[in-house]
Order: structure tokens, then C-alpha cells, then sequence
């Protein structure tokens, strides 16, 4: 289902389920955890915006004295960052609230504390009615931590939950977490003004707005330097990514600072999640073609392939408008991989519906997708305008369809890839066994190939495909 790549609807797709919960921790003297550090763990939940959060928290919080650590046991600061996206994603934090309520019992003083797109939406149940935290912090207010902090340990609530039309943490340097010293992630804009029915997004993020361009260049400049060799650019919807030069009125675009980061090195890959159907140009996908370290792969999330559906979702496309998109990817670049985000059982839908759904994977050929069956969320237009009326077990069956036929088309996607070469970011050890390498290419597909002497986590290598799953490339190193 997954296609080692799993993530939640309607958020930046890129964090790997066995992630999902991860304790985040920089490697550094804070291992043997001297007298008189305090020291701070944290978990995070959801997409990929929000380990790039946790990676600005953790930055705040070492400029106040603290540094990280893996054992929730010694932290004197414990956080969760939470996604709303699900229910699911909600009641597993809240058992992992208790666990920390626990752990605050057993060391007076320990503040527990939770960030991100819960905040807002649950901050009356969590500090009032359950008592389970000390802080309540969202996405927008991470630089009022060590004051927040100060209040809570003076016995007061810590709550900011505002949600800001101009914050980007555009002057903060990420501090980068369980790193790979390969790969990073880069927020280029924050929030989200589509207003699609079903997400939560937009009441728990806020409006959008794009970082300074230059920022952004000089991060992966300082990335590049640093031994990285790939950046994905991150944003709820990077295609609506405008920022306006104060000093010349300049106006830059998502396809403008594409190039920009591009030519920061032609060793430095560029890719980007997550692109809306209606703000992806021609420009983007020419400027796409031109540079051959921007990465030919696009998540295109289309949700639903009915056209009554989509209207009733608030995407602002139909049907054969998606279908054209899709064939102008293909035309323009006929080597680009396109994957998707699926809803199953949205409000209403009929069997009928469901089947243009299927005929979508088809269609667009997608290398693989997020699938999901619709779970209604407190506060959205759905839950307001819209009755769940499709029962659960249509839900998971129609859900099931989705998963079957998308495994199918991946992997005969992957077939496709057998006999061909293709450039490799070695990513590090796969996971089954430290004898051989993992490692993606242009399409974004994991390739899992022998090592050899000399090469090693952040080389390019040349890999071709003798094996294929649907959800990996098997491979062997050869000359370019």
C-alpha cells in the first residue's frame, strides 16, 4: 500500500511510516547527559511539514541551553508534534500522552508539551479538561518556546496557538535531526488557502504565505557545503509559492526558485512536495526539463477521478481537466513519474463514482499512491455541509480496490524499469542487510543494489535494474 513512502491526505508526502513517532535526536556530547543540561525529547507525527517543524524547535531550544536526547526518561522537556489529518493520527498521540504522564509522575518538574495541528483545535481539552500537558504551542508561535517554557515552569499554562499571516522561520537554521548527512528537507512557504472540504489544513496552519527566496538558496547553499547532496522544497502547496523582492518588486515564482536552487550545484539534487493540479505551469515543468538535477517526479494528489466528487471536495478542477494535466506532464517530460493521493468513500459516493476512481490509476499510470478511506474531521466544510453516509466496511472495500489495482500498476511501472540504468543518490545501508546499498533515483524510486569498494552515503552511482516488486527496483552498480 505504502510503497516504502506512506504519509497522511492533504499534507507534504515524504515521511516513511517506520518513522512516524520517531524520537528525533542530533548526535552529540548530550549522550553521556552531563550535570546540569537539560535535555529535551521529541516525537513527531504526521507529514514531512512536520519533522521540518520539529527540526526549528530543536534549533530554538539548543540556542536556550538544551540539547536533545532519545531517552524520554532524563528529559526535562518532553514534546509531541501532532497532525489532525486523521483520527487515527489523533488517538495515537493521546495514548502517547499518557505515556509521558507517566514519566512526569515518576520526575516532578518534567513539562510535557504539544505542538503542531492538534494545538489549536484541542487546547481546551488537553490543558483544562484531560490535564495531560503543560504547554500548548502552534505551528506559528515555535519562537515564543523558552518564554512559554519560563511561564509553565512557574506553575502557569503555556499557550500560544496564533496563527500568524507573516511567520516563515526564514532566519532559523534548522538543527537536523536522526540526519541521513545526505538528504534534507527546506520549508519554502507555510499554510494553506485551498480550502478543499475535507482538510483540516487551513484552520490548523493558516493562510499562506512564501519565505524570502534568498533564505532558501542560502540554506541549500549551507546544505550543499555541509556534504548533502539532496533537497526536497516543502510546503503545503509549493506551486503557489510567491515572494516579492522588497528591494526591487521583483516578483519570484515557484518556477523561478526551482532555478535558483538548482544552479546552487549540479551535484545537488532538488525535488518538491506537494504540487495542487491547479497550480503546476508549463514554466515549472519546463524549468523541470531544463535542469537535470531537478527531479522528474510529481505528486499530483487528485483525491477523486469523479468530477461531482471533486466539485463536492472544493478541488477547483474536474475530471478531464486533471487528465489533461496529466498528459502535458507526459508530453512535456515523457520520463517523469507522477503519484497521487486517493480518498475512498467520500461523502456520497456512489459504486459509479468509485469506478472513475479506479479508472484514474489507470489512466495516469501513477507509480504509486496515498490511499485513505475519508474520516471525517471536526471543523472542516465537510463536516459542516456534508453527511458521512458511506458505511465503514464500503469504505475499507472500496479502500481495498484502490490498494490492489495501485499495487498492480506500480508494479508494473517498476517492470517497466527492468534492463534500463539509472543515476543513484546512495542514500545508506539497505534495510535488510548492511551489505548492500539503497538509494533513489530521478523517479523517486528505491533502488536496493550490492555495494562496492570505494563508494559510500552521498555518491552518485549508476544502477541497473535486473529485478523489480512494487515497491522497489533491484539492481546492480555498473559504469557510467
Amino acid at each position: 500500500m505504502y510503497d516504502d513512502n506512506p504519509t497522511l491526505v492533504g499534507l507534504t508526502k515524504t515521511i516513511d511510516e517506520q518513522r512516524q513517532g520517531e524520537a528525533f535526536f542530533q548526535e552529540q556530547a548530550a549522550e553521556a547527559h552531563p550535570e546540569g543540561v537539560r535535555h529535551f525529547y521529541i516525537e513527531s507525527y504526521g507529514c514531512q511539514m512536520n519533522f521540518s517543524d520539529s527540526e526549528i524547535v530543536a534549533s530554538i531550544l539548543g540556542q536556550e541551553g538544551y540539547q536533545s536526547t532519545r531517552n524520554m526518561e532524563i528529559a526535562d522537556l518532553i514534546l509531541i508534534n501532532t497532525c489532525s489529518i486523521r483520527e487515527k493520527a489523533e488517538d495515537t498521540v493521546r495514548k502517547r500522552l499518557r505515556v509521558f504522564d507517566k514519566v512526569k509522575n515518576n520526575r516532578p518538574g518534567t513539562l510535557v508539551g504539544v505542538l503542531g495541528c492538534m494545538a489549536e483545535r484541542l487546547k481546551t481539552k488537553l490543558l483544562d479538561e484531560e490535564k495531560l500537558v503543560d504547554l500548548v504551542i502552534g505551528p506559528d508561535a515555535y519562537r515564543d518556546l523558552p518564554k512559554l517554557i519560563a511561564t509553565a515552569e512557574d506553575g502557569d499554562k503555556g499557550i500560544n496557538v496564533f496563527l500568524s499571516r507573516e511567520e516563515t522561520y526564514a532566519d532559523i537554521n534548522p538543527m537536523r535531526l536522526d540526519s541521513n548527512g545526505v538528504t534534507a528537507f527546506i520549508s519554502i512557504m507555510r499554510g494553506c488557502d485551498n480550502m478543499c472540504s475535507f482538510c483540516v489544513v487551513p484552520f490548523t496552519r493558516g493562510r499562506e504565505r512564501s519565505r524570502n527566496a534568498f533564505s532558501i538558496v542560502a540554506e541549500a547553499t549551507d546544505l550543499y557545503e555541509r556534504g548533502y547532496r539532496e533537497v526536497t522544497l516543502l510546503g503545503q502547496n509549493v506551486d503557489s509559492y510567491k515572494w516579492e523582492n522588497p528591494e526591487t518588486e521583483e516578483t519570484v515564482t515557484f518556477a523561478n526558485l526551482l532555478e535558483m536552487v538548482a544552479l546552487v550545484h549540479p551535484d545537488l539534487r532538488i525535488r518538491f512536495s506537494t504540487s495542487h493540479p491547479k497550480d503546476i505551469t508549463d514554466e515549472v515543468l519546463y524549468t523541470m526539463k531544463k535542469y537535470d538535477n531537478i527531479c522528474k517526479y510529481i505528486h499530483l494528489p487528485v483525491q477523486s477521478g469523479n468530477s461531482r466528487v471533486l466539485d463536492l471536495m472544493n478541488r477547483t478542477y474536474d475530471r478531464e481537466w486533471y487528465m489533461n494535466k496529466v498528459r502535458r506532464i507526459y508530453e512535456i517530460m515523457p520520463d517523469c513519474a507522477i503519484s497521487s493521493d486517493i480518498i475512498a468513500g467520500f461523502c456520497s459516493e456512489t459504486e459509479e463514482e468509485h469506478q472513475e476512481t479506479l479508472s484514474m490509476i489507470e489512466f495516469a499510470n501513477y507509480s504509486m499512491s496515498y490511499m485513505f478511506y475519508y474520516s471525517e474531521r471536526p471543523g472542516t466544510m465537510a463536516a459542516r455541509k456534508y453527511e458521512d453516509d458511506i458505511p465503514l466496511e464500503v469504505k475499507k472495500r472500496r479502500l481495498q480496490e484502490i490498494i490492489r489495482l495501485q499495487t498492480q500498476v506500480s508494479f508494473a511501472h517498476n517492470k517497466q524499469d527492468i534492463g534500463k540504468t539509472f543515476k543513484v543518490l546512495i542514500e545508506g545501508d539497505s534495510r535488510k542487510s548492511d551489505q548492500q546499498f539503497k538509494g533513489r533515483n530521478s523517479q523517486n524510486k528505491m533502488l536496493v543494489f550490492d555495494k562496492q569498494p570505494g563508494y559510500q552515503p552521498g555518491d552518485y552511482c549508476y544502477v541497473k535494474v535486473n529485478d523489480a516488486t512494487s515497491a522497489t527496483l533491484i539492481g546492480e552498480m555498473v559504469q557510467a
